[in-house]
């Protein structure tokens, strides 16, 4: 037995409430842990203390007290069965109904509460969800009052915009930024090296900008995170922190892969 054991088990051994078996096994443990011994001798201080002090007289006006108390309580009860069935009736569902009505007024004030703190909730994501809606509908009035022209790219005010719910959580990417406009270098012409992936880890800040935190996993052709790297530096990859109404600062994580395509009609 540990300490913790024997120390639960001390104040049933200062009662002599254990059995045999468990008090062999206390008095061993006591014979090695002074520790326990000492936990032992406090129970035991306790215990005389307790045995010597004197019992608390009775008041002399308790038993008057009390013998008044039972015969308010006869006098109530005796009216009760005396009462016209009326009076009794309606005495009768008071006292039925006054444990439910406490719990169901209970239950009720546990609802309202609970709904609240649901919808307070919920609601900063249902206002996000309402000014997507409204963004998504003033950049569809705009690109219907006239013919769709490819060559017109997004604006980072609109992207930012179609991406409300989420750009409080991962930022915007800026549409003529660095990383819109990559180009990595030239993968080897060997089929087996044609392809390369990295993870890389960045910070992104206020101003939209960008910088290498660290890398997880390296390229096996360097070139690939250098031009990430560069694409990183040259221009503003992402939209400012005020389009995205998100924080200063966030980490992001990038996966890229190359992968050779073939079919140069592509």
């Amino acid at each position: 037995m540990n300490c913790e054991e024997i120390q639960e088990s001390l104040s049933l051994y200062c009662d002599d409430g254990l059995a045999d078996a468990e008090r062999i096994r206390c008095d061993r443990h006591l014979e090695v842990c002074p520790v326990c011994r000492d936990e032992l001798a406090q129970f035991r201080a306790v215990r005389v203390s307790l045995g010597t002090m004197s019992r608390p007289s009775v008041p002399a006006d308790l038993i008057p007290v009390i013998q008044n108390a039972v015969r308010a309580e006869v006098s109530v009860q005796r009216a009760r069965r005396n009462a016209p069935f009326g009076e009794a009736f309606v005495d009768f569902i008071s006292v039925w109904l006054q444990p439910r009505a406490m719990r169901y007024a209970f239950s009720s004030v546990a609802s309202i509460i609970l709904f609240a703190a649901v919808f307070a909730a919920l609601r900063p994501h249902m206002l996000a969800l309402k000014e997507a809606a409204t963004a998504f509908e003033q950049y569809n009035a705009v690109s219907s009052s006239g013919p769709y022209d490819i060559n017109r790219p997004i604006t980072p005010t609109n992207y930012a915009a179609l991406r409300t719910p989420f750009n409080s959580e991962s930022p915007s990417l800026n549409p003529n930024g660095g990383l819109a406009t990559l180009n990595l270098a030239n993968p080897h012409s060997h089929q087996s090296e044609s392809t390369d992936d990295m993870v890389v880890i960045a910070d992104v800040f206020s101003n939209g900008t960008a910088s290498v935190a660290d890398v997880m996993h390296a390229p096996r052709d360097r070139r690939m995170l250098d031009d990430f790297q560069a694409a990183l530096r040259n221009n503003a990859v992402f939209v400012p922190s005020s389009l995205d109404r998100r924080a200063g600062t966030m980490r992001v994580v990038f996966s890229i892969q190359t992968v050779e395509v073939r079919d140069r009609n592509y």
